[in-house]
């Protein structure tokens, strides 16, 4: 009698055989957390990166304010630029990890109209500067605001929720400044230190998010 094996049944392999298809579907969350990561990572840098300057910026300011000449004029066009470009590298942080972007949208139109708008209110004095700064001020907050809210799920945020409100009520106050006889350029100083010191906050605070993130179990501890 012929005991050869049909060839729809081949013999078993020797040993036990290993399933790993299970596996597969676990590169799922750890490429959602490493994207995470690396997002928080990009905002965190920028933070800092935006605290450096504000600080600068404020420290040139404060030692040009006493009149509208033309170094105090070219950093009231820089700061809005330097805003818009901040927006521009987190809205390609943001698109790359799916965060969201209409927000950092807004915030570079309103910062490149805010420049134009500043080197046209240069020319008639400071009242007109601390008209166009404080419109950009409340509507840029405004904005921050809402991106901050948006991103609470990554953490650090807050300092960036609570620097919105305070800009937003800070640009009235410029408005309202600007029809006194003491308008003066170096309460913008204090306003960019202000803020500065916000993102500082919400870099410190990100990093801990961060830890977190990769940490078991804590996640949702920093917001």
């Amino acid at each position: 009698m012929n005991c050869r094996r049909s060839p729809l049944h081949p013999p078993s392999p020797k040993g036990p055989s290993v399933n790993t298809s299970p596996a597969a579907p676990a590169s799922a969350p750890a490429s959602g957390l490493a994207l995470a990561v690396s997002d928080t990572a990009a905002l965190r840098r920028l933070y800092f990166l935006r605290f450096a300057f504000a600080v600068l910026w404020a420290a040139l300011l404060f030692a040009s304010a006493g009149d509208l000449g033309p170094l105090s004029a070219t950093l009231l066009v820089i700061y809005p630029l330097f805003d818009a470009a901040c927006a521009v590298a987190d809205v390609r942080s943001a698109r790359a990890h799916r965060g969201p972007v209409r927000g950092l949208y807004a915030n570079i139109a309103l910062s490149a109209l805010t420049a134009a708008g500043l080197a046209a209110a240069a020319t008639s004095g400071i009242p007109a500067v601390l008209r166009v700064w404080g419109v950009w001020a409340v509507t840029a907050g405004l904005v921050q605001l809402l991106v901050g809210v948006l991103r609470r799920a990554m953490g650090g945020q807050w300092p960036m929720i609570v620097s919105g409100a305070i800009s937003t009520l800070a640009g009235s106050s410029f408005i309202a400044q600007a029809a006194k006889d003491n308008a003066s350029l170096s309460t913008l100083a204090g306003y960019a230190t202000l803020g500065g010191v916000f993102f500082l906050i919400s870099a410190l605070r990100l990093g801990r998010a961060g830890r977190a993130t990769r940490l078991p179990g804590t996640a949702g501890r920093a917001v």
